[in-house]
């Protein structure tokens, strides 16, 4: 591209007049940085052309100020930018340069030379392209004498009022400020000079170009002759504002003032009006003056933000008084006096005030809150005797966690009102309060626990469109002769006076959507027909014993903790999941649900066999797919018996199920299974099942393909020369079983790709070898292993003979020593021995080799070995397809040797007598060292030749401290997470 040609120019002539803004550059920077906790900027906007998704992106990576980059990867961002805002549609990299990088490497006068000739270029390529990068007002192609402080944006406006229009939408009971800006001026734990500093450099940002402080202006001009402002023009000739308009749309106000510092055109846009409609000046340490100088430069501030301020009462009249257009305000964390509610109506435009944390009044009584136009108040964990509020437009109060003792309202439309844990309100003051307004909608009066069943009355009376209600936490109301006709949401949690009889009152509310009962200690019964519920809670009902629901709508059922339940009745038609688990007591069980397609009924013990008429061919469950219950003979596609102990006998015969689980029917003897498409069969810890019932199933399922026999005790070898009948048998799990001769398995499971023996404690040393000696299970692929007695010298010669093997597993083998591969009989005689590190871990030979070596070993693990001291796997063992190593829990294991290109992941964790550690794997990507006593030195050495690693834990490794890590990773760059003791997992 031409644009690299521009690189030419060099850095020294700037460095003058770069020197004298240095100082100037690091006090801005000592103000800024320590507001970077709040600088993300809320552009959660869904932008979805590429200009603005390009600009977000570059305001979303203002994170990473570690990572320096030269000026072709500054200007490739420049380029990728520009192409974005011409419609070119490219994808930024998500690690591309923060605004904060752009700032300080485009501010060089040589990078400025290379976007200048780039964007001629793309102006010299099509005219239109450039036309469509923005809405500009007109090209500066000539006149680039003109100021630039008389070019305004003159079509972004619209798209910041449409932007604060949806802030102002949100919810009104967020105490957080909505808006899209957050100007900050330091943290409220920072020294006062850092507020100074940046204050001053924000005021600086925003003075004219006859400022002496000025260093593009007057420091600019005498250097060269004027050379820094005539490139400071053609800069503006290309960059138009309207351009920088949209891309400074979507930073945040500590960015802006980072921008500000480039040159005077940046500093110019970043300081217009549109971006400034916030000011969130919460928990920041801002003076008096300070606040009446930016409300004095942004009189069309629409939203402030000033809670925890010192001095909060004095800032807050100063914004009453100075921004007329004044919409919503945040306060809180201090005392306001009266005169701010009397001057309240003065701000002609607010509709949103939220107080949180406050005290209101300077012991005046009653405290007036009065306006014409409000919308929204909070007023939350304030602390008042009396408030009175009269708000013809108010829409939302929240009272939520005041302690006022009376609240007077007049709010004609108030549709939500949140008093909940106003712990001093009496019942007759809520009563007042909620009946003097008439369109109520939704009612918060949680933990308000004086309010009776007198005062629910006169509100159902009053506000007869009353949708929402939440009396949780009142012990004093039944609901009884309570009707809420219009009613969608009722939550009722620890209502001590909530019984079976205040059913009748629930009943009438027949628009109702969602109910919740939860810690209701009197409900013995719920008896419900509503043809709008969708959603019910039944959670720590002790006493609760029946339940009969019916419901067209009803799509979730919650049933938890009801120790007492015995009958469930329930009617639906959307119904599709039904979970009861753990209802000891359930004995009966009726469904009319068309659209159930999973039910879990996991420890009903008292269930009986009746029950699977539920779900019989007759029965009202025509859709259901998925089972787990005691006892079915159900046809369905997957059965899941679960721990069903006492289910002894089994009858099922289903010519579409795939899959069955019997885990844990320990007493399980007798089994009819008749299955003809079973794929799947698990029974495991069926303690009883003998071979004639493990004969009889392989006869009638015989495409069975994997069988779980694991804690079968009662299986011999005519049940498994009885697996011939499954010629699809691939897996076989006989784990922790008395097996003594697996002939059988040889001679009938040809297929067998996965065998587990774990456990397995009464095979003897020569029950393998036909594995290893006579190619018995020629498709063998996976064999486990663990915890077995064979001795080392089977163990070696499985590992040595059975090359098809690709998953091995010997965790806990006692009898295992060392792993090493070095001398290893006659297999490893037919490699050269000229195969070294060097020669077999180049790229010339990693495929042929791959393909040459017949050891397909891709996985070994040998956990807890405790008689494992040395492992050793050179170049000649040919592991060319080991890519996992597992030997943690080694506790004596001392030495580790590997020489393995294609080994990615090693497990060498709480081996805490490891101390020689060599490894050339280069495509190690994850090593684990955690409590290993080995040197730190050692460990320097190891990672050196892995130039792929990733991953790298040593915690609790006491020769290697926290301050290492540096080290590490410049002893391997490609490490991205380096987990020590200090940092977290």
């Amino acid at each position: 591209m031409k644009i690299w040609c521009c690189l030419c120019f060099a850095f020294e002539d700037e460095e003058a007049p770069l020197k004298s803004n240095k100082v100037q550059d690091n006090a801005m920077r000592e103000g800024i940085l320590e507001n970077d906790n709040n600088s993300e900027s809320n552009i959660g906007n869904d932008v979805e052309d590429a200009e603005e998704a390009a600009a977000t992106r570059l305001a979303l990576a203002l994170t990473d100020n570690g990572r320096e980059r030269d000026d072709q990867d500054s200007l490739r961002l420049f380029e990728e930018m520009i192409r974005a805002m011409r419609g070119g549609g490219t994808n930024w990299d998500e690690r591309a340069p923060v605004l904060d990088e752009v700032v300080h490497v485009v501010a060089p006068l040589a990078l400025r030379k290379s976007a200048i000739c780039f964007i001629r270029r793309l102006q010299g390529e099509s005219s239109s392209s450039t036309a469509a990068a923005a809405p500009v007002t007109g090209r500066v192609s000539e006149d680039c004498d003109r100021d630039m402080h008389n070019k305004r944006a003159k079509v972004y406006s619209g798209f910041h009022d449409c932007r604060y229009t949806e802030a102002m939408s949100a919810d009104a009971g967020n105490s957080s400020s909505s808006a899209d800006r957050d100007f900050s001026l330091g943290q409220s734990s920072s020294a006062p000079s850092g507020n100074e500093i940046f204050y001053h450099n924000f005021m600086w940002s925003n003075s004219n170009d006859e400022n002496p402080s000025d260093s593009s202006g007057g420091r600019d001009d005498e250097h060269e002759g004027g050379t820094s402002k005539s490139e400071d023009l053609e800069v503006r000739m290309d960059l138009t504002d309207d351009l920088l308009h949209m891309v400074f749309s979507f930073l945040d106000h500590i960015n802006l003032s980072r921008a500000a510092m480039v040159c005077r055109q940046w500093r110019a846009a970043s300081v217009h009006e549109d971006f400034w409609r916030c000011l969130n000046f919460e928990n920041r340490n801002i003076s008096i003056e300070q606040f009446e100088d930016m409300c004095q430069r942004y009189p069309n501030a629409t939203e402030v933000n000033i809670h925890g301020v010192p001095n909060m009462h004095l800032l807050v009249m100063k914004a009453v008084y100075s921004l007329r257009n004044l919409q919503v305000l945040t306060l809180g964390r201090g005392q306001l006096g009266d005169h701010f509610f009397h001057a309240l109506a003065e701000c002609n435009m607010l509709k949103s005030l939220n107080v949180n944390d406050a005290t209101l009044g300077n012991g005046v009584q009653e405290i007036p809150i009065n306006h014409d136009r409000l919308h929204h108040l909070q007023l939350t964990k304030c602390r008042v005797v009396r408030i009175s509020v009269r708000c013809p437009q108010l829409e939302t109060l929240s009272l939520k966690r005041s302690n006022m003792a009376q609240a007077v309202l007049d709010c004609p439309l108030l549709h939500l009102l949140d008093i909940g844990s106003c712990h001093k309100l009496s019942d007759a003051a809520i009563r007042a309060a909620a009946t003097s307004c008439p369109q109520l909608e939704s009612l918060d009066m949680s933990n308000c626990s004086c309010v009776s069943d007198e005062t629910l009355r006169e509100i159902a009376l009053t506000c007869v469109n009353l949708h929402i209600l939440d009396a949780s936490y009142c012990p004093n109301i039944s609901l009884e002769s309570v009707r809420l006709p219009m009613l969608t949401v009722l939550k009722l949690h620890s209502c001590e006076g909530i019984a079976s009889a205040s059913m009748a009152a629930i009943s009438h509310s027949y628009m109702l959507e969602v109910l919740e009962l939860v810690n209701c200690n009197l409900l013995t019964s719920v008896s419900l027909e509503l043809p709008r519920l969708q959603n019910i809670q039944l959670v720590h009902c002790r006493k609760f014993a029946d339940l009969n629901l019916r419901s067209i709508m009803l799509s979730s059922i919650m049933v938890s903790n009801c120790p007492a339940l015995h009958r469930i009745n329930i009617t639906s038609n959307s119904l599709q999941k039904l979970s009861l688990q753990k209802q000891e007591n359930l004995t009966t069980l009726a469904l009319e649900c068309q659209c159930l397609q999973e039910v879990d009924l996991t420890d009903c013990e008292s269930l009986t066999n009746s029950v699977c008429e539920v779900f019989s061919d007759g029965g009202g469950c025509p859709m259901l797919r998925t089972l787990v219950l005691d006892n079915c003979e159900v046809a369905l596609r997957s059965l899941n018996l679960g721990i069903c102990p006492k289910l002894s006998m089994l009858n099922i015969e289903a010519p579409y199920m795939v899959s069955l689980e019997l885990k844990g029917c320990g007493v399980l003897s007798e089994a009819t299974i008749n299955c003809p498409l079973l794929t799947s069969l698990d029974a495991s810890f069926c303690s009883q099942l003998k071979d004639d019932c493990l004969s009889a199933t392989t006869e009638s399922c015989p495409l069975i393909e994997s069988f779980i026999l694991m804690s079968c005790p009662s299986v011999g070898s005519d049940g498994l020369y009885s697996l011939r009948w499954l010629p699809h048998l691939t897996l076989l799990d006989l784990s922790y079983t008395f097996l003594m001769n697996l002939q059988p398995v040889f001679e009938s499971c040809l297929q067998l790709k996965v065998l587990k023996l774990q456990a397995c404690k009464y095979l003897t040393d020569v029950s393998l070898e036909p594995l290893y000696k006579e190619g018995a299970l020629p498709v063998l692929q996976e064999l486990d292993l663990s915890y077995g007695t064979l001795c080392q010298s089977a163990i070696e010669e499985l590992l040595a003979c059975c090359t098809h093997l690709t998953h091995l597993s010997l965790n806990g083998c006692v009898n295992m020593h060392d792993l090493n591969w070095e001398y290893s009989g006659d297999q490893l005689s037919a490699y050269p021995s000229v195969y070294n590190s060097s020669t077999l871990l180049s790229d010339e030979n990693i495929h042929q080799s791959t393909e040459q070596a017949n050891r397909l070993l891709q996985n070994l693990n040998c956990v807890g070995c405790p008689n494992i001291r040395k492992v050793l796997i050179p170049p000649m063992a040919c592991c060319f397809h080991l890519s996992s190593l597992n030997l943690s829990l080694s506790a004596n294991l001392k030495e580790v040797d590997i020489v393995c290109f294609n080994l990615c992941f090693l497990n060498l964790s709480n081996c805490c007598s490891l101390e020689v550690l060599k490894l050339d794997c280069p495509r190690l990507t994850n090593l684990f060292l955690q409590s290993c006593n080995i040197d730190e030195e050692d460990v320097e050495a190891a990672i050196s030749q892995c130039s792929m690693l990733e991953t790298l834990d040593v915690r609790f490794c006491p020769k290697i401290c926290s301050i290492s890590m540096g080290r590490l990773r410049s002893t391997c760059p490609s490490l991205k997470r380096v987990f020590s003791s200090l940092s977290p997992p």
